[in-house]
């Protein structure tokens, strides 16, 4: 029996605590929750940020609708960062005390996105309320549905969609599998989705999303979280976004 406490001793003595890991140079790990159109450009990012920051190690981002990403964090959810394709939702955040000041780092401006071959002719925002049209849209709440409302109110295009989708990643998916005649999505979701046709309609320019990112202010590791915000606001970040499709701030 001496023998087994003196060895579980030992164990106990050689096991590091979490908090002893990090101090002896154990990467820090970020959650970073954003937008459903940031997947393709923030998955290239954050690999950019890794190998630049061998220190800080970033998990699977998670992306989601802003609305549904923001109500998780009022709710209780914790990432380290928060990037968001409209300032309402990251108003919210920070409205509810949990964010850091933001800052806008891209710009987004809506197509109507067809699938291949466009079978059904549409061609601009009133062929949209064509009563055999089946069109899906982002509902209200999301920033690309808040976007394609305001986009219809504009050209006085008044229609019932089929299905109000709580991302534009889900739009997108719905036209490219021919489940909809069309869609409205983001310019920068048509670089990365097979499947699809985008025609940018009249108007298109003077509704744009910007893009807010922030650091949580219930992170673990703020610094490393301030340093990833800063990564995708610098020149490094710029280019990727640039690369995919977004407008500069």
């Amino acid at each position: 029996m001496a023998a087994v406490a003196l060895g579980l001793a030992v164990l106990g003595g050689c096991a590091a605590s979490p908090a002893a890991d990090e101090a002896a140079g154990s990467p820090a790990t970020l959650t970073v929750y954003a937008a459903a159109s940031l997947q393709a450009a923030f998955d290239e990012i954050a690999d950019d940020f890794e190998t630049a920051h061998p220190e800080i190690d970033i998990l699977p981002l998670v992306y989601d609708g802003s609305s549904t990403l923001a109500t998780q964090i009022v709710e209780g959810a914790s990432p380290d960062v928060f990037a968001s394709a409209d300032e309402a939702n990251m108003r919210a955040v920070q409205d509810a005390g949990l964010g850091d000041p933001a800052t806008v780092f891209a710009t987004n401006t809506l197509v109507i996105a067809v699938p291949e071959g466009n079978p059904a002719g549409i061609m601009s925002l009133p062929d949209l309320s064509d009563p055999g049209a089946t069109v899906v849209l982002c509902a209200p709440e999301v920033p690309c549905g808040h976007a394609s409302a305001q986009l219809l109110e504009r050209a006085g295009v008044d229609l019932t969609p089929a299905s109000l989708e709580q991302s534009v990643t889900a739009v997108a998916t719905k036209v490219a599998v021919g489940e909809a005649d069309a869609g409205l999505i983001y310019t920068t979701d048509v670089a990365t989705r097979s499947g699809i046709e985008a025609i940018t309609p009249q108007g298109a320019d003077a509704v744009v999303n910007r893009y807010p990112i922030a650091a949580l202010a219930g992170s673990r590791h703020p610094e490393a979280a301030q340093a990833f915000v800063d990564f995708v606001t610098g020149p490094e970040g710029r280019d990727v976004l640039a690369r995919y499709g977004f407008g500069a701030p």
